[in-house]
């Protein structure tokens, strides 16, 4: 366990929260600590990256008239947007070579091309794409990107998620839907209206999960947030970041470090305090 942190105080900051941490801590403290706290580098993965050119390239099929938004276009648009996001981080250039390029993009263009099978893009305007929302609750502010926001001509609004994986088991799927109802709190808290309807698409299997929020999930989730945010702050104040082993340990670029393995964590840096509640990276959303 690793001793209680004493500190000079830095400048004030204001809280902030995206599902994206919220979920690392949920997983494991430890986890939180390393990549907010401790900001160890992590390797590119295959699949996040993979997910990050899926959803750039149903991002921009959107910019396209109706008419031309079909597998054939979105075909072409794989290998600019691949480019495009090495040019960003070269790091991404890494995961693949020139001869394993061609494979690559195809493995990219058969998760849109299920994608074609699920929904219709024709038939679709939405109100917004990769929509930033941000809500103060209580003094904590709650932030993220929605992948695509429809508002119907009633003005019913859906919330939908692109998820590049296979739908998950019933263990995994409250996580999921942890990340949806986050995001129909902060549409309620700013805009007063619930979400009609919460939509996940997975492209790695073909399956669409709905769920219709009421008030009291909102509320039921308002207050888990509430108090995840009440133990990352007691976490950060006593220097107390348990691991929590799981299945999960063996993606973790980190677990050499952990002490539920054998390893030893890094010395916590100066004003850890300050980075565990830092909003510019604890509102920091990851690539699905």
């Amino acid at each position: 366990m690793t001793s209680p942190v004493t500190q000079t105080a830095a400048p004030p900051r204001r809280a902030a929260l995206s599902p994206s941490r919220a979920g690392d801590f949920m997983q494991c403290p430890l986890l939180y600590r390393f990549r907010v706290v401790d900001r160890l580098p992590e390797a590119p993965s295959p699949a996040a990256s993979r997910g990050t050119l899926v959803h750039a390239v149903l991002e921009r099929l959107f910019d396209l008239p109706a008419g031309q938004r079909d597998p054939d276009t979105a075909r072409d648009l794989i290998e600019p947007q691949w480019r495009r996001l090495v040019q960003e981080n070269p790091d991404l250039g890494d995961l693949v070579d020139e001869d394993g390029l061609a494979d690559w993009l195809a493995d990219a263009f058969r998760l849109v091309q299920r994608w074609f099978e699920m929904e219709d893009p024709t038939r679709l305007e939405p109100a917004a794409r990769e929509l930033y929302v941000e809500a103060d609750v209580d003094g904590l502010t709650l932030r993220g990107y929605v992948d695509r926001l429809d508002v119907a001509p009633g003005g019913q609004v859906r919330v939908v998620d692109y998820k590049t994986g296979r739908s998950p088991s019933e263990f995994f799927e409250g996580k999921a839907l942890f990340q949806m109802k986050f995001y129909a709190l902060v549409w309620w808290r700013t805009r007063g209206v619930i979400p009609a309807m919460l939509q996940l698409v997975y492209l790695g299997n073909g399956e669409i999960v709905r769920y219709q929020p009421s008030e009291w999930d909102l509320l039921a989730t308002e207050r888990k947030v509430k108090a995840l945010w009440r133990a990352i702050e007691r976490a950060a104040t006593t220097g107390d970041w348990r691991p929590r082993p799981s299945r999960l340990c063996d993606w973790c670029d980190h677990k050499a470090l952990c002490p539920a393995w054998g390893g030893t964590p890094p010395p916590l840096p100066e004003y850890s305090i300050e980075r565990a509640t830092d909003p510019a990276i604890t509102g920091a959303i990851d690539p699905d």
